[in-house]
């Protein structure tokens, strides 16, 4: 893969599952959701020829569910626009939402090239949050930094932000691309952007990788 390519896979989303998650993750530390987050995404890479892009994608969603709070980070990404959208507008924005980040994920994460995490270290954030801090390493020695920003909703530690070595966090590149389709063509048409490139995504890899509609 390529270093953009990782960069892209990696963006919290953005976000397979051939390690096993727990059916709940209430007692689980910040330090532990993300290790088993990257553990998973290494496998995935592993597997990548076998599973497909479909089989990738079905592996994907359920633990981009269990991992990020998809809710908190569609709220940031939209913004103040976020307090006049209806809660139907919003759970068709959060589904479209997550359906584009693990198309993303699904397409690139396509090749293993010998790729490993390191657990850098872990220190309280802002506005009761948790940071850790990890790197991916690659076999020319070569590094990128994650730090994953953890919030604790109502027992469970979940990831609502990433920053790519120490640059711009996901959260806030989304925002800004949102903010242009939100004032020009409303929620509705960002739903539509979001399901519009899911489905370019997966059709421009393989038909038979194609993702399941929602």
């Amino acid at each position: 893969m390529t270093r953009r390519a990782i960069v892209t896979s990696f963006l919290g989303l953005f976000f397979c599952c051939l390690v096993p998650f727990p059916s709940a993750s209430a007692d689980l530390p910040p330090r532990v959701i993300v290790e088993r987050w990257q553990e998973s995404l290494i496998q995935i890479m592993k597997g990548a020829s076998s599973l497909g892009v479909k089989g990738r994608y079905e592996r994907l969603m359920p633990d981009i569910e269990r991992t990020f709070h998809l809710p908190t980070m569609v709220r940031i990404a939209a913004s103040s626009h976020w307090a006049d959208i209806n809660s139907s507008q919003r759970d068709q924005l959060v589904a479209a939402f997550m359906r584009m980040s693990v198309s993303i994920l699904a397409t690139l994460l396509d090749s293993y090239d010998g790729e490993t995490f390191r657990f850098k270290g872990e220190k309280p954030g802002p506005k009761g949050t948790m940071i850790v801090d990890t790197e991916l390493v690659r076999t020319s020695k070569s590094t990128i930094s994650f730090a994953y920003i953890l919030r604790n909703y109502e027992g469970r530690w979940l990831v609502l932000d990433v920053v790519i070595d120490n640059g711009i966090s996901e959260i806030s590149v989304r925002r800004s691309e949102y903010k242009r389709i939100l004032e020009t063509e409303g929620v509705d048409g960002l739903i539509a952007a979001l399901n519009g490139k899911a489905d370019q995504l997966i059709a421009s890899v393989d038909v038979k990788g194609a993702a399941p509609k929602n």
